[in-house]
């Protein structure tokens, strides 16, 4: 296979690395930096509801845009937006103008174009790894494992910049790192039929738009699996981002010693998780996918809200890290796979668009929610709460008959002239990122 045929794949993975790699300095930075600049956790936690809450509606209206524009205009177009956004923040601060509804209103319109993006590379993997003369479930671990182990190096980065020069600095690299993805999507993803628009498309008409948006749904509601799925990582990922937005911040800011803590505490994570991520896709097919996710899941949730309550050392939450990350490497690469093995590609947009959509729905009240809680009865009665919530969350695999049909045999996914015929409960995918 050629280097021309393997570029395209090569140029997505990097630029979503790249993508990615900023997006966990935004993770850091923007949390301290409105803790900086605010004081208060409650306001950390709008914050981080204006930058969540855009990215719920766009994930909901996105997939049949996704397509007319075509993925490579939208990956590209995502990312060159978020990157003057994120410049803005600190030139803004600096010129003594950055009032709290501006930096509010920056950021929703970061999350509003970054989801987008982000599906936009993710539904191109199968055609690409097609092309480069590899297989699905190779190409679908590389993804996940490049996307962790951005996202580690990121996070370290973002630790020690913040330490070093200040989360206005870091914000502008992270700005850097969004206009570099959409210069490589623009140089390395040309020729690809499956990243331009859809040409043989029907008119554009807003009744059509609700015939394709419908479909994507009808294919999300038709599987009992896929909504369980979506219902799990829905309140997880809600719970999730209370912690990244307020109340990892907040503990190391009162208790760990700063932002440096921040850094190498995500850093482990997502170094041991990009260390599952390889070893699930090494040795992940002698296993039952419900049994690993569900394990996994486990390790991987409520014991680091735990850990923080009981803890003002960093050495222990260390610890925690690497064996939650370790268990979270795996879920992503199962979920994925399945979406691949199971979503045919004419509805694969809309599928992610709908499925990214429901698993982001709680986020915006994730930070805001964890922001009160703090301010009202204090940060380790907010850490257990938020904890126990989280394990009961991940117990659902284990209690629910329909998770058994995580390890049903794929099937061919059929399409009607109109879309998508009546899908059988096994007959589902989702792109939540635990």
């Amino acid at each position: 296979m050629s280097g021309r045929q393997r570029r395209p794949l090569a140029a997505v993975l990097v630029a979503n690395a790249i993508s990615i790699s900023g997006n966990s300095l935004t993770l850091i930075g923007v949390p301290w930096f409105a803790l900086q600049t605010t004081g208060s956790p409650g306001k950390a936690g709008l914050v981080a509801f204006c930058a969540t809450l855009p990215v719920v509606v766009s994930a909901i209206v996105g997939g049949p845009v996704i397509d007319r524009v075509g993925r490579r205009r939208v990956s590209i177009a995502s990312d060159a937006v978020c990157a003057v956004a994120l410049a803005a923040i600190p030139l803004l601060h600096y010129a003594g103008r950055l009032d709290f509804w501006v930096l509010c209103a920056l950021m929703g319109v970061t999350g509003l174009f970054h989801a987008p993006g982000e599906t936009a590379r993710h539904v191109l993997v199968p055609d690409l790894a097609e092309q480069a003369g590899t297989t699905l479930a190779r190409a679908a671990s590389l993804f996940d494992a490049v996307s962790r182990g951005a996202r580690m190096t990121g996070a370290a980065l973002a630790g020690v910049l913040i330490a070093l020069v200040g989360a206005e600095t870091v914000l502008l690299l992270d700005a850097a790192t969004f206009g570099l993805s959409a210069l490589l999507v623009f140089g390395g993803v040309r020729g690809v039929k499956a990243a331009e628009p859809q040409r043989d498309a029907a008119p554009v008409s807003m009744a059509r738009y609700r015939a394709e948006l419908r479909e994507g749904y009808a294919f999300v509601l038709g599987s009992q699996l896929l909504l369980g799925i979506m219902l799990m990582v829905m309140v997880t990922n809600g719970l999730s981002q209370g912690w990244s937005a307020v109340l990892l911040p907040v503990h190391a800011q009162l208790n760990l010693g700063g932002a440096a803590a921040i850094g190498l505490v995500s850093a482990v994570w997502g170094g041991c998780a990009l260390l599952g991520a390889l070893l699930y896709a090494a040795v992940g097919h002698r296993f039952r996918r419900r049994t690993v996710f569900t394990v996994a899941f486990l390790v991987s949730g409520a014991p680091p809200f735990v850990m923080a309550a009981m803890t003002d050392s960093v050495g222990p939450m260390v610890v925690t890290a690497a064996v939650g990350g370790l268990g979270s490497g795996t879920l992503n690469p199962i979920l994925t796979t399945v979406m691949y093995e199971r979503v045919p590609d004419a509805l694969r947009s809309r599928v992610a668009g709908v499925t990214t959509a429901g698993v982001l729905m709680t986020t915006p009240l994730g930070g805001v929610g964890a922001g009160y809680l703090v301010e009202q009865v204090g940060l380790v009665p907010t850490l257990l709460t938020v904890g126990g919530l989280y394990f009961v969350a991940t117990l659902t695999p284990a209690l629910f008959p329909s998770w058994r049909e995580m390890d049903a045999p794929a099937e061919p996914a059929a399409l009607s002239s109109s879309g998508p015929s009546s899908p059988a409960p096994e007959r589902a995918a989702t792109t939540p990122r635990p």
